[in-house]
């Protein structure tokens, strides 16, 4: 079902009013490859509070050893909270890089519980 703006507003609100499942509800297209593609699928099976490392996102997207693909898809998501690439990090658990900076990661990840 096709959310109507008004419902994605109060998804939002309700995540970050807590319920860190809310954004679950939200259905999303983008335009990519069809690895990008098969990566934002995984990204968005990640529950809140885990966190996959881009070689396991890359595996879960069909390809073991396109990790630096991987990272291309989180660069390339255009819709970075509800396809959840805040929720990828590097192998050994440090953050990696994000869109709107690594304070933002942390604290998206703190507030689901991850850190």
């Amino acid at each position: 079902e096709v959310k109507t703006i008004p419902q994605i507003s109060d998804l939002l609100r309700e995540y970050f009013a807590g319920d860190v499942s809310a954004i679950n509800g939200i259905e999303v297209r983008q335009p990519g490859a069809q690895f990008s593609q098969a990566a934002w699928q995984a990204m968005r099976k990640i529950r809140p509070g885990k966190v996959l490392s881009y070689s396991e996102l890359a595996e879960r997207a069909g390809s073991f050893a396109a990790v630096r693909a991987a990272g291309s898809a989180c660069a390339k998501n255009a819709i970075v909270l509800v396809v959840p690439c805040h929720r990828i990090v590097k192998t050994g658990g440090a953050l990696g890089n994000y869109a709107y900076g690594v304070n933002t990661k942390e604290w998206l990840l703190r507030h689901e519980g991850a850190l």
